[in-house]
């Protein structure tokens, strides 16, 4: 399937998802990344869910890194140019829903890109070869194309891999694991 008809399928299947089951599979996700080796690093970045959108709780991720004492960063969109400006979560990050309901800070200490050192990104959908689909508009491509290399790429899921995406584009950029309720993918050679 290509991206367009894996974002309708996957839009479809969430919203078949209670919160009970949301609030299950999201504990079990945060559960999986306890038994990753990934927890040696500084910086994390971290999106903050969109209710609406029946996306993964990531609340328990957050208080896991919380609990580790790692510098957590959230990022606020730019609409016009599909960028994210990314910032320090603190006490005092004050955090407003934008037009299309993301949570953003308002603002707060700005980390570059290049300081992330693993990324917890959303996604629709993935494939067996490290492959997402978003919704559409490029932010996490943009963004990850301006990290290290070696920071750590994580898509988080409710659902199994798809076989595979088709028409992947030459700028998506690759996940280095996806993890699910059941599983850690890793896409790592």
């Amino acid at each position: 399937m290509n991206k367009k008809e894996l974002r309708k399928k996957y839009k479809e299947l969430r919203q078949f998802l209670s919160t009970e089951e949301i609030e299950d599979k999201s504990l079990a996700i945060a559960n999986q990344l306890l038994r990753m080796d990934i927890w040696d690093k500084l910086y994390y970045h971290l999106f903050l869910t969109i209710e609406e959108q029946k996306e993964i709780n990531t609340e328990y991720i957050l208080q896991i890194l919380a609990g580790k004492d790692k510098e957590i960063v959230i990022s606020k969109c730019n609409f016009e140019t599909f960028s994210m400006t990314h910032f320090l979560l603190t006490d005092n990050t004050k955090i407003k829903k934008n037009s299309y309901n993301v949570p953003e800070p308002i603002d707060g200490l700005e980390v570059p890109d290049v300081k992330i050192d693993v990324v917890f990104v959303p996604l629709l959908a993935f494939d067996k070869q490290g492959n997402r689909v978003g919704y559409g508009k490029g932010f996490y491509d943009n963004f990850l194309s301006k990290c290290n290399p070696e920071t750590i790429k994580i898509g988080l899921s409710f659902f199994p891999p798809e076989e595979k995406i088709d028409g992947v584009s030459v700028n998506d950029v690759k996940l280095d694991f996806c993890v699910t309720p059941d599983a850690i993918f890793s896409f790592r050679n």
